[in-house]
């Protein structure tokens, strides 16, 4: 038994799409990832325009007014953008268009949309304004991450200075080709301030490259994240989405910009992220990485444990004969079983 998970990373699963201004995904991604053994989810929002960003973001502060397993099950929201960097590469799969500075009274529009619930804001420090505008999230109550960026050192430092606490996908949103000492990685891996999210999906990083850094890092510096897109959990094939365009689902589990080698999203669960994870690392770090680590990150101190007093979400595995996590057989989220043998 472990404790329900917490993906601070997800754009949606099983077709189910965050981003999708028509869709009201919410309450039944909430209900679908729970067959994955995630009980706490930061649904995130990527870069868009004004409009649409807040359409998504209302929408969201609507389902989570409406349905106390959403309200529950999503204690806050991740915008992902559009503050970030519109270098290719860097900017991943987001649209160039509307890539944008920072500008605090459009992100407190948005807040007051989601009715406070924005708890995360991807943003890339070397954009103009980016510092102060960090200074303006962490006074406000909201995370604020590193990432989509081509930030120098002294980038790197200031946002950390300036309430910077987290690195979004550390080792991914970048260009093929960096320089192989002044680029955003190092400082990010030195910066004790900072806590490295990574997608331990088996593409976004291989595995000597996640296990370096882990490493360079410490586990208790250290989250796992899914970054699952809609696509994730579906069959293989070529897809037309509502974010990203034409996206091909491979046989081996990726999601690819159709045509190109460029990932669009992870095609996988935390859950199948933390099984890929403990490849390299023991069972009980990985899973402390998938659960208390990014629960205490956002100050839910009271989920991601098996503590008396600990919220009852929990996970019961059969154990395969080498030890490791077999089947998923029970869930329990806030004490009641949603799934059972």
């Amino acid at each position: 038994m472990i404790p329900g998970l917490v993906d601070l990373q997800v754009n949606g699963y099983g077709g189910l799409d965050v981003n999708d201004p028509s869709a009201n995904a919410l309450p039944a991604l909430v209900r679908a990832l729970w067959a994955q053994g995630v009980t706490t989810v930061y649904p995130t929002i990527v870069s868009a325009d004004d409009a649409t960003t807040t359409r998504l973001v209302t929408a969201a502060a609507a389902a989570r007014a409406d349905d106390p397993v959403v309200r529950y099950g999503v204690p806050g929201l991740h915008l992902e953008g559009p503050y970030i960097s519109s270098v290719d590469g860097a900017r991943g799969a987001h649209d160039p268009a509307v890539i944008r500075d920072p500008d605090a009274d459009e992100f407190d529009r948005w807040q007051n949309a989601a009715d406070g619930a924005i708890a995360i804001m991807t943003v890339a420090p070397e954009r103009t304004g980016a510092i102060e505008f960090t200074r303006h999230l962490a006074a406000h109550g909201v995370l604020p991450s590193i990432g989509h960026s081509l930030a120098t050192a002294d980038d790197v430092h200031a946002f950390a200075a300036a309430g910077g606490r987290l690195s979004t996908h550390l080792g991914n949103a970048l260009p093929a080709q960096l320089d192989r000492h002044r680029n955003p990685i190092w400082p990010q891996l030195t910066e004790d301030r900072l806590t490295a999210g990574l997608i331990a999906d088996g593409h976004h990083l291989p595995g000597d490259t996640f296990a370096a850094l882990v490493r360079a890092k410490g586990v208790e510096r250290c989250v796992l994240t899914s970054d699952a897109a809609a696509l994730a959990g579906c069959a293989p094939g070529d897809y037309q989405t509502a974010v990203g365009g034409s996206v091909t689902v491979t046989p081996d589990g990726s999601l690819r910009l159709t045509g190109t080698p460029y990932l669009a999203g992870s095609g996988a669960s935390l859950l199948d992220c933390l099984r890929w994870s403990t490849n390299y690392l023991p069972l009980d770090v990985a899973v402390t990485m998938a659960t208390s680590t990014p629960a205490d990150l956002l100050g839910l101190h009271d989920r991601g444990r098996l503590e008396a007093g600990a919220r009852a979400d929990l996970l019961q595995f059969n154990r395969t004969p080498a030890g490791g996590l077999g089947e998923l057989t029970t869930v329990v989220v806030n004490g009641q079983a949603v799934l059972k043998p």
